[in-house]
């Protein structure tokens, strides 16, 4: 058979498959678990201009800027009423005006799309652009959902939980000194800042999570049995808040040590999940490696004010820069969260599900996930679905 004749077939087979899903009545209970659950805030200060939703955008590093450039391919094509306006916030030690930009520009548009920015970790006095970001912002909340998806490889299936981390405080206060520096660093404290209004704040924002998106079961993880001050509060707080504001939804706590072994041992025990700033850093990444790796998860910043969307683990992929290798899943979900937090439900949903369906009903793979498909290919299949949904619905979402 000539190279002309497979590669009509294999088109002819891309259809097929496109025209197949879509004839689909309703979407499947896969399918529908892939939709991340997003819990809105204070929506007022969001920027709308003649029906339209100025986004902030920071690329970042690494891979950043070539996955926010499919993910604009992708929201163009779903018509998406969004306008970005983008701000070139890098790791660049001299980037102290572009970070006053982006905050600025964050709190004029409300929202933000950003790519990983890198921690320089080698140098003490490099203070992380994404934690100012957080700080400054009080983006209190970090949201992770993470399920399996079918055809992903992954040693647990039935995974369906969602991780809230405080977002601000805890070992991350970044309050650190040296009190014995001579002639060479001998003894560093690192304070570890835990506050009632950041642990209150947090643990309602977990249960009312849990009450909308009707999830059973809030799981507080902690080490309070050694930190009985500081993690102490926390757990105090939590589980006075659970009783007395929530008592129809089942609560229990775990160590966090205990957390991790249950975790890769037997994740679906796990609904929601609440936790300060460090264990949760931790715990979000286990859970992104359980379900597949740091391709495929998003991750959500939300405050009483303001919302930042990015990939659930913040690795810039450096290594895979310009190589159309890295998985955008993270990115493209990432997308789909802010829609929904913005109110554009059906415009998530089409990109939902046709992501959902590139990857499992054609199986377009990236190598982190053991395929051999570039970044531009699984784009050009999530674009193929959308162009087939919006032209079954007549171009109106």
């Amino acid at each position: 058979m000539s190279a002309t004749n497979v590669l009509g077939n294999t088109l002819r087979t891309s259809k097929s498959v496109v025209q197949k899903a879509l004839a689909s009545s309703a979407p499947s209970s896969e399918m529908l678990r892939f939709r991340s659950p997003v819990l809105q805030t204070n929506t007022q200060k969001l920027a709308r201009y003649g029906g339209r939703h100025n986004v902030t955008v920071l690329p970042g590093d690494g891979i950043g800027p070539e996955m926010i450039h499919h993910v604009e391919r992708i929201l163009t094509a779903v018509q998406a009423p969004i306008d970005f306006e983008l701000v070139n916030l890098t790791s660049k030690e001299d980037a102290a005006e572009d970070l006053e930009e982006a905050i600025t520009a964050i709190k004029r548009n409300g929202v933000a799309l950003k790519g990983n920015i890198e921690t320089k970790f080698d140098n003490p006095v490099f203070v992380s652009r994404n934690m100012e970001l957080r700080r400054q912002l009080n983006l209190y909340a970090n949201v992770l959902h993470c399920a399996t998806i079918p055809t992903i490889p992954s040693r647990h299936t039935g995974i369906d939980m969602v991780i809230i981390r405080e977002n601000t405080e805890g070992e991350y206060s970044g309050n650190e000194h040296e009190t014995c520096a001579s002639p060479a660093p001998r003894v560093v404290e690192s304070l570890k800042v835990i506050t009632r209004e950041k642990c209150e704040q947090i643990t309602r924002f977990a249960f009312q999570f849990a009450k909308k998106h009707g999830r059973r079961k809030v799981t507080a993880v902690h080490k309070a049995n050694i930190q009985k001050l500081g993690d102490g509060l926390f757990l105090k707080i939590a589980t006075d808040i659970a009783k007395s504001e929530y008592p129809d939804i089942e609560y229990n706590a775990m160590i966090v040590d205990n957390a991790s072994m249950q975790l890769v041992s037997r994740p679906q025990q796990f609904d929601v999940m609440l936790m300060p700033n460090l264990y949760g850093n931790i715990i979000s990444n286990i859970a992104c490696g359980l379900v597949g790796g740091p391709g495929l998860v998003s991750g959500m910043n939300i405050g009483d004010d303001y919302a930042v969307f990015e990939t659930g683990t913040r690795n810039t992929g450096t290594s895979l820069a310009g190589k159309d290798l890295a998985n955008p899943t993270a990115f493209i979900r990432a997308s789909v969260d802010m829609l929904r937090f913005l109110g554009l439900q059906s415009h998530a949903d089409i990109i939902s599900d046709s992501l959902f369906r590139s990857l499992v009903d054609k199986r377009i793979h990236t190598p982190d996930i053991g395929g051999t498909h570039k970044s531009s290919e699984l784009v050009a299949s999530v674009i193929e679905f959308i162009d087939k949904e919006l032209e079954h619905r007549n171009f109106q979402v």
